[in-house]
């Protein structure tokens, strides 16, 4: 669910005024995670590797204020609940999108994961759910990639957190990662922090 709420009556009340009509609002952060948790886990436990960034993904957003808010036909508005949007490779060689609802329950979200991404994958239709705060993915693991910058769109607003290949070495296996986002919604500091935020989820998973 979403409400509209007064720009002016948030911390983003700046934000809202200087960036909201930007020709490019949108401001893209670069670091290197440290996945070796990850990769340990998900042979463990048979779970995806990108479910598993995709999940961590969901918990350190649910503890980011900021990414509950999103700029919209110029207003701004407030979610209640956040899901992970996935690009799915469909039966037919091409691609479509999938909305998974967060849960804090990892085999709860695991299996929404592979059920909404195996029919997204059959019927060659695009997924999506409403009401939601959707942060969005890109996995590109066909190659491992030091930076992606998304294009800007105003069809798609929403924060993107992107990767490649992750790159095994001798100590731990280390992801750049790319996360994209809306100036309204936050600022370059805010950002960092989730960043921070995603790596420690990453570390306690």
């Amino acid at each position: 669910m979403k409400t509209e709420i007064n720009p002016q009556e948030t911390k983003r009340a700046y934000a809202f005024e200087m960036w909201l009509n930007a020709p490019m609002p949108m401001v893209t952060l670069v670091k290197t995670l440290n996945v070796s948790r990850l990769t340990k886990l998900s042979k463990k436990t048979g779970v995806k590797f990108n479910t598993l960034m995709c999940w961590s993904i969901g918990k350190a957003a649910m503890e980011t204020e900021e990414l509950f808010l999103l700029p919209e036909n110029g207003k701004l508005f407030r979610y209640d609940s956040i899901a992970i949007n996935v690009v799915v490779r469909n039966s037919k060689g091409g691609i479509n999108s999938c909305d998974i609802p967060y849960s804090a329950d990892l085999q709860q979200f695991n299996r929404d994961y592979l059920e909404l991404t195996t029919k997204v994958a059959k019927e060659c239709q695009s997924s999506f759910l409403d009401g939601y705060m959707i942060v969005g993915t890109s996995a590109m693991i066909q190659t491992e990639l030091d930076c992606i910058v998304n294009q800007y769109t105003d069809k798609f607003l929403n924060p993107m957190v992107m990767w490649g290949k992750y790159r095994k070495g001798i100590f731990k296996t280390t992801l750049p990662v790319s996360f994209q986002f809306h100036h309204v919604q936050m600022d370059g500091g805010d950002a960092a922090r989730f960043l921070e935020r995603l790596q420690r989820k990453i570390n306690t998973i």
